[in-house]
């Protein structure tokens, strides 16, 4: 029956206000996060929503900044789904899905002020950080979007960057790896994905099965403060207003989650 009628196949346990997995509608899959799996990157963070598994690392390199923005370094973001994390994605150039959530997560960046690019720079006019942010799915089960920017956020909570200084007489770039510096994180936005049944239902952190069937899905991002930083909505049913109040509401409580998540992890790997 699951697989002949899918969509009244979950019916049935919406109906019941459960879902197949045994979720309640607003219950997320189990959560878990680990920083710094990645020794050969300066920050990285491994997140686990239910199945759906990404890892980010963050590299960070020198670069001369912008004409138009001299005292500013860059962020540089990408998003991957290669084939071998679902049997949707083909290998080759990044689809459609993988450019939009690369999208996403860059205006996420932007939206929530996260990073002042200011604190990337080093000498102004001459030198800043690149940090080039690879956030790679390792297995595909739905909910992409909350993953990759829950990832992000601990891999830049993870970052320790050598302190660089430009000599004055010779202009060049002196780094000294012994002293490392975290980055100064000035907000901390966390993702919260809704998936729209039969245009009137809501179900928080759809499964890869529930996004295909749903009538379309949005997206919310709230920072420390509750403030809404951005909603992603492609196209799908339309939302009352009440409804996408709901999905705010209920993102706060999870920005809460997700940040003593974070919080409890940092704390257990700092040097006692």
């Amino acid at each position: 029956f699951r697989t002949v009628e899918p969509l009244e196949y979950y019916r049935r346990f919406l109906k019941e206000n459960c879902r197949p997995d045994g979720r309640e509608l607003g219950e997320f899959r189990a959560t878990t996060v680990n920083i710094g799996s990645i020794t050969t990157a300066n920050g990285s963070a491994l997140v686990k929503l239910g199945n759906t598994t990404v890892i980010c690392g963050v590299k960070a390199e020198l670069a001369a900044p912008a004409a138009d923005s001299a005292n500013k370094g860059y962020i540089v973001p990408n998003v991957e789904l290669p084939s071998l994390c679902s049997t949707r994605f083909r290998s080759g150039p990044p689809g459609e899905e993988a450019q939009a959530a690369s999208q996403f997560i860059a205006d996420v960046i932007e939206n929530s002020q996260m990073i002042a690019k200011e604190d990337l720079c080093i000498a102004n006019g001459k030198l800043a950080w690149v940090l080039y942010c690879d956030i790679i799915c390792l297995d595909y089960d739905g909910n992409i979007l909350d993953a990759s920017a829950f990832a992000l956020l601990a891999a830049l909570k993870n970052v320790q960057l050598p302190s660089v200084t430009v000599n004055e007489e010779t202009g060049l770039s002196e780094v000294n790896l012994k002293q490392k510096n975290p980055l100064t994180i000035r907000k901390h936005p966390v993702a919260t994905s809704f998936a729209v049944f039969d245009d009137t239902l809501l179900i928080v952190d759809p499964t890869a099965e529930e996004e295909d069937l749903a009538t379309g899905t949005v997206t919310i991002v709230t920072d420390d403060e509750g403030r809404l930083c951005s909603v992603h909505k492609p196209g799908g049913s339309p939302l009352t207003g009440a409804k996408l109040q709901d999905c705010i509401t209920r993102a706060i409580t999870r920005h809460k989650e997700v940040k003593k998540l974070i919080d409890k992890v940092i704390k257990s790997i700092k040097p006692k």
